[in-house]
């Protein structure tokens, strides 16, 4: 076996020598000095699930008392790898440096692992630069939307999910809904089985096939229109419906539903097709009467980039998390606003309060907005984060604090621990009649 190769003259070579005094990478410094003496301490991931859902959140810490920012890296079905990565990889190329050097500290985790991109990777980064962005509105004394060129409206306008097992029980919890103030709402409905997406299955659907809880796409293709025009006969023209397909069809089944939609006016018809057949979606747009959103699924700026300048979504449904927090986010919007593409990002309950705070900073200050997805989140999600934003009327607004506004109990979030598998065992139980596993 052969020596290490030390060299006492070059203290790189130290094995030993890994990180600096401070527990940060000393290589990961710049070549120009910083203004002030203003460095970040530390950086870690917390994980939480005050509604059962596992919730990732990174603190930059800084050495100035009480100064430190929170960001969001939900990328709930796979939490313990995304805080692994925070902890163990990304936090030492952050610590030690100016908090004021965004770009390039995401720039810089972006290049570290060589193999880029992935949600994994992605919420890591996002965790790092909202936690970022949070500490600059607070230095600067203002909210991040003023930041990024200030409001281009009063509110953001939300639509929330109606869903049941039957299509009667779906319109009743929209009649709920828009009671309470929506104007925008998304429609699921159950059917035979248990691999409904979105609302209730039955079970025993299919009692003559291999697996009597399977879902079946023929019939899905069915009863969705037949949805949609009980939705139009109830509440007439003027409600805003949505509809999310979740990525089970094929570019030609996805057509054939956007042209049954068609007389019932969808704001949008979402993630048509798996995200392995986002090159068809140009065509599929084209063909298809119905606005198409797609984009919770990416993990990569460039596939985003992709599907706007090519001509394949009306909207961009930015998981902003997974994208890479809101340095990237900000700029795809840029792109949006040129190109004539909306904006509608993903935000159910598998989404902090923070990241919540970073759709609305954007949402508030792009002339690209198009419609925001909401959640409304129980007591325990509001005790565990200060400042959570609350839906009023249909409508979100964003905090006037400093920085994102929005707060974490530490205390509060350590009674809420994550629980493992809940996405796979459900993943797991999604498929055909046939046997054949089917897209969650």
């Amino acid at each position: 076996m052969s020596a290490p190769n030390t060299d006492p003259a070059d203290p790189s070579t130290d094995p030993n020598r890994l990180l600096g005094a401070d527990g940060g990478l000393p290589e990961a410094q710049p070549p120009w000095p910083s203004r002030d003496r203003l460095r970040v301490t530390a950086v870690r991931a917390i994980v939480t699930a005050p509604e059962g859902l596992p919730l990732v959140v990174v603190r930059v810490d800084t050495n100035e008392p009480g100064l430190h920012g929170l960001g969001c890296a939900t990328f709930t079905q796979r939490y313990a790898a995304v805080a692994a990565a925070v902890d163990e990889h990304v936090g030492p190329l952050v610590v030690g440096r100016h908090p004021a050097d965004i770009e390039d500290i995401t720039r810089l985790i972006h290049y570290s692992s060589y193999w880029r991109n992935g949600p994994v990777l992605g919420n890591a980064l996002s965790g790092v630069d909202q936690a970022l962005w949070d500490i600059a509105g607070k230095r600067a004394g203002m909210p991040v939307h003023e930041l990024l060129g200030g409001r281009s409206r009063a509110a953001v306008e939300v639509y929330t999910h109606a869903a049941g097992p039957t299509v009667a029980e779906t319109l009743e919890q929209a009649e709920a809904l828009v009671q309470a103030g929506y104007r925008h709402l998304r429609l699921q409905v159950g059917g035979p089985g248990l691999g409904t997406y979105g609302a209730p299955g039955t079970r025993g659907g299919y009692p003559r096939s291999p697996h009597p809880d399977g879902w079946d796409v023929n019939q899905y293709l069915v009863a969705v229109p037949e949805l949609f025009a009980a939705a139009r006969e109830r509440f007439g023209p003027e409600l805003s419906l949505m509809h999310d397909v979740h990525s089970r069809l094929t570019p030609k089944q996805a057509v054939v539903l956007a042209r049954a939609l068609e007389p019932y006016r969808l704001s949008f018809l979402e993630d048509v097709v798996a995200p392995e057949h986002y090159d068809r979606l140009p065509e599929v747009r084209t063909a298809s009467p119905v606005p198409i959103a797609v984009g919770e699924q990416l993990g990569s700026v460039a596939d985003a980039v992709r599907l706007v300048r090519d001509g394949g979504v009306d909207l961009i449904r930015l998981h902003t998390s997974a994208i890479g927090g809101l340095t990237p986010t900000r700029k795809i919007v840029a792109l949006c606003e040129l190109l004539g593409v909306r904006t509608a990002f993903h935000s159910p309950g598998d989404i902090s309060p923070v990241g919540v705070a970073a759709n609305l900073a954007v949402d508030i200050s792009t002339p690209a907005f198009g419609y925001q997805e909401s959640h409304e989140y129980n007591e325990a999600t509001h005790e565990v984060f200060p400042g959570t934003p609350t839906v009023r009327d249909g409508y979100l607004y964003p905090s006037e604090l400093p920085g994102w506004g929005v707060d974490l109990d530490e205390k509060a979030a350590l009674r809420f621990p994550p629980v493992k598998f809940l996405h796979e065992r459900w993943a797991a139980g999604v498929r055909r009649p046939d046997g054949g596993l089917e897209a969650p």
